[in-house]
């Protein structure tokens, strides 16, 4: 995974506990709504990013039924899939990866997002899902965390919305990638 700018999109987090309860270590959150993520993350995060940019055309959106999981075989394991229900709004877990999985050390299928989210605070996490959902916009955000083994682990995701009728989102699909640094 190629390191990040901090100078990008780098805002300051210094008390804020992450969903486990730790102190983020480095007091740093990032989010970024502009592509200029595409020239600092992962290759496979990009990657990702340009298949769901190619299914969608010249539409705001793909639907869900215009990805196939053929295609996605490399990146399945750092993919969620959240369904986004209304009256009242609710983010429910419909797909979990493998990684998110290993991540949580839970699988959080069926699960609201404000039950068993994973981020630096349920705020955050929100926002997140606000922005792609409320304004149609592409999410990409980044933190680093320690691993047990006491390395900082990058951990890098990006939000996507989905549309069945190419204007209402009703799906999110999520892509995660991490790595030791």
């Amino acid at each position: 995974m190629q390191q990040l700018d901090p100078t990008i999109f780098d805002i300051a987090r210094p008390d804020q506990k992450s969903s486990l309860g730790e102190e983020s270590a480095s007091g740093h959150y990032r989010r970024s709504t502009s592509l200029g993520f595409l020239t600092t993350c992962s290759p496979l995060l990009a990657g990702f990013y340009n298949y769901w940019n190619e299914k969608r055309g010249n539409r705001p959106m793909p639907s869900r039924a215009d990805l196939d999981p053929i295609d996605m075989k490399r990146w399945l394991p750092g993919i969620i899939i959240v369904d986004v229900l209304e009256n009242p709004r609710r983010l429910v877990y419909r797909l979990v990866g493998s990684r998110s999985v290993a991540l949580r050390q839970a699988d959080v299928t069926g699960k609201t997002v404000v039950e068993a989210y994973h981020g630096t605070s349920l705020g955050d996490v929100l926002e997140n899902y606000r922005l792609v959902i409320d304004e149609h916009r592409v999410v990409y955000d980044a933190e680093q965390k320690p691993s047990g083994s006491g390395l900082l682990k990058d951990s890098e995701t990006l939000l996507l919305p989905l549309s069945s009728d190419g204007t209402k989102v009703d799906k999110v699909i999520v892509y995660i990638e991490v790595a030791n640094t």
